[in-house]
């Protein structure tokens, strides 16, 4: 397979880090099965750039909780080809109807549609053997926990996709509860989950309850925050600097939170929520320091 393509989006704090991630998804891929074409087209869209945050925030986690990052790589590894089967399946015309993914032509346009519907298939479910398989010296308790998150985490997203183009919200919520069941599923559940895996696999344990819910607490804001950044970059962001089209939600008609709460607005509760989040893991100390620094990036960026 050829090498990852460089990660623009990595800032030098997380250099390090991001190059690790590469590298166990690039073997992992290499290693998992995968032959000729199907493999090729895993290839370019697991390995083809991106922020690589899911997997970051699982090994800065592990961390806060005071265990080595490298521990995480498990569950960043299979949170990663969630997220990319994902997109994959978000892109194609029955969905989203995107020609553009991180600067470049989407699967479906790069491979054709049958090809990129199969390569998420394959993504979503080699995401569980690669946890099985790159966790296979933890304790039974530790690997069916994680697996519970990475289920929990997949089914939210998908629930929250289908919230978001096929409606089915529950009656009776405002404009602004609805937006936000979207979103804490479509895009806050992977992020809680790879918080959360994360830090089960620092601590050694999915038995620290106390920090798990404050882990789970930062994870859900920080969820939302990513949201809210990305729906302002939507309104006031370039193709060329985003790396994908923008102005598709207004040309959609989808509710927004800058539609909702204005730019003003939406940036005000950008910093609500994460001073919320920054409260909840404060009291981890030192070792959560690299996590408050990760999530500040995550509500300032411009990509």
């Amino acid at each position: 397979m050829p090498p990852p393509t460089p990660n623009r989006y990595a800032s030098p704090s997380h250099a390090g880090v991001v190059g690790a991630i590469d590298d166990a998804l690039r073997s992992y891929a290499g290693a998992c099965g995968l032959r000729g074409t199907l493999l090729d087209a895993v290839g370019y869209a697991l390995l083809g750039g991106g922020k690589r945050l899911r997997p970051v925030l699982a090994w800065r986690c592990a961390e806060a909780v005071g265990g080595r990052g490298a521990a995480s790589l498990p569950a960043g590894v299979a949170v990663e080809l969630i997220h990319a089967f994902s997109l994959v399946h978000d892109d194609l015309p029955c969905l989203d109807n995107d020609d553009l993914r991180r600067g470049r032509p989407t699967l479906h346009r790069h491979s054709g549609e049958p090809m990129a519907l199969l390569a998420g298939d394959a993504m979503l479910t080699l995401a569980f053997d690669a946890c099985d398989r790159l966790c296979h010296t933890e304790p039974a308790e530790l690997r069916l926990a994680l697996v519970r998150e990475l289920v929990t985490g997949t089914r939210d997203m998908i629930v929250g996709q289908v919230y978001d183009s096929l409606g089915g919200l529950p009656a009776g919520l405002s404009e602004l509860e609805r937006t936000e069941l979207i979103h804490r599923n479509k895009t806050g559940a992977l992020i809680r989950a790879a918080c959360r895996a994360g830090a089960m696999l620092g601590a050694g344990s999915p038995d620290d309850a106390d920090r798990l819910s404050a882990m789970t607490g930062f994870a859900e804001r920080l969820g939302l925050i990513f949201q809210i950044v990305d729906d302002l970059l939507d309104v006031e962001g370039s193709p060329e600097s985003v790396g994908k089209a923008t102005g598709k939600d207004a040309d959609a008609g989808k509710v927004t939170y800058p539609a909702l709460l204005g730019v003003d607005g939406s940036r005000a509760e950008i910093s609500r929520l994460q001073a919320e989040s920054e409260a909840l893991i404060a009291p981890l100390g030192p070792p959560a320091e690299p996590l408050i620094a990760l999530s500040r990036q995550m509500a300032s960026r411009d990509r």
